[in-house]
């Protein structure tokens, strides 16, 4: 079973997408499986996190503005602005997808683990998952 998301982002950062994802497994009434979400962008990912202090994700989302950062001169992809080219180094680094196992009729995730959308870039944007869901 296939479904959409579409998620407006505020700007850079970890969104928690945990519960949009949960719920269209719940509707898909899968008691056993897997849960594949895929971003359909080049600039921003996901990932599984701690979900409970925002402390980690601020830490994350540091470093890697230390790793990758805006206007290194390298970089020859600039039409899109300075935060264009940190952000598909950042998304090639990461994730665009991630498979769940779904036990019990739930996403099996552990205690302190979210599903996040990692936006990279700066300004806000509507980022499209495809989730599917199956036995």
């Amino acid at each position: 079973m296939i479904h959409h998301i579409t998620v407006a982002t505020r700007g850079q950062g970890l969104h928690d997408i945990t519960s949009e994802v949960a719920a269209r497994v719940r509707r898909a009434a899968v008691r056993e499986g897997l849960c594949t979400v895929f971003v359909r962008h080049t600039s921003a990912s996901l990932l599984i996190q701690e979900n409970a202090d925002p402390s980690a994700r601020r830490d994350l989302e540091a470093w890697f503005a230390r790793l990758v950062p805006e206007n290194d001169a390298l970089y020859t992809h600039t039409l899109e602005g300075p935060d264009d080219m940190p952000s598909h180094i950042k998304s090639a680094l990461t994730a665009t997808s991630l498979a769940i196992p779904v036990s019990e009729g739930r996403l099996a995730l552990g205690t302190w683990q979210g599903i996040f959308l990692w936006e990279h870039r700066r300004g806000r944007q509507q980022r499209h998952l495809v989730v599917h869901i199956g036995p």
